[in-house]
């Protein structure tokens, strides 16, 4: 069976940890744990590598993770901090000599097609991103030998893709799921899931909603993402979590069976 190998590009929430302007204990903390670019993760097997969301920090992304080749890229919703480094897929364009398969659904390709128009338009400069772009909907498709599943959860009123790549679950910017929904993410060995801080939040899971989540669905494995600087410190919320569950860092690898 293929193994799947995920790297943690980011695990921050949209203004990063540590934030501009920011003296908070969180944001002045030496744990590199504690250093926080924006959410993203790769998904790779020996044949396949995807990203899921092109952050405003993917160029040094894809530099710290010394990424060289990249065959697509998965959108999650169309908001600024999971989209905006978008312009940056033109350096795999050069050396690849290929367009990009970009996957996204129909709110996310009308933000794709409005910020970077100039990848879309007909008379196109030199240099812009070369995209593939491939509508999804809540169907399965299949990237490479990488099996996924869309699973619809809300953003508050907003729609928001996750994605399940074989045993792998990867969920963020949500707080509310519908139990049709629930189904496609049981039996999964690892789940990822967004908890934005311990305070409740209009449209993100908080830490006790994430955990009761996670315990709900009996997945055996367990990572929050979407962090805040207001969650605390790395090392101190980590000590309380229940077994099975962890706060991911920028640059945690986990792998597993397809």
């Amino acid at each position: 069976m293929p193994r799947l190998q995920v790297t943690f590009l980011g695990t921050g929430t949209s203004s990063g940890v540590p934030m501009i302007g920011c003296d908070c204990a969180v944001c002045l903390s030496a744990d590199r744990r504690d250093k926080r670019l924006r959410s993203s993760v790769m998904v790779e097997t020996e044949q396949t590598r995807l990203v899921v969301d092109t952050t405003p920090d993917f160029r040094y992304q894809m530099l710290r993770s010394e990424t060289r080749h990249l065959d697509a890229v998965l959108y999650t919703h169309p908001h600024k901090d999971h989209i905006a480094g978008l312009d940056d897929v033109r350096a795999f364009n050069f050396f690849s000599g290929k367009p990009m398969d970009v996957y996204a659904g129909s709110l996310t390709e009308e933000a794709l097609r409005r910020d970077f128009y100039y990848a879309f338009s007909d008379t196109r400069y030199p240099g812009v991103p070369e995209l593939n772009l491939h509508p999804i909907d809540l169907t399965p498709f299949q990237v490479g030998d990488i099996p996924v599943t869309p699973i619809e959860v809300w953003h508050l009123k907003m729609p928001v893709h996750g994605f399940r790549f074989g045993n792998f679950t990867y969920i963020t910017d949500a707080n509310r799921l519908e139990e049709r929904e629930k189904q496609k993410i049981r039996g999964s060995s690892i789940l990822v899931l967004n908890a934005l801080r311990k305070e409740k939040h209009i449209s993100h899971f908080n830490l006790d909603e994430a955990i009761a989540l996670v315990q709900e669905l009996e997945v055996p494995r367990a990572y929050f993402t979407h962090i805040s600087h207001q969650l605390g410190l790395h090392e101190e919320v980590s000590r309380d979590l229940p077994a099975g569950i962890a706060l991911a860092y920028d640059g945690l690898q986990v792998s597993l069976d397809l």
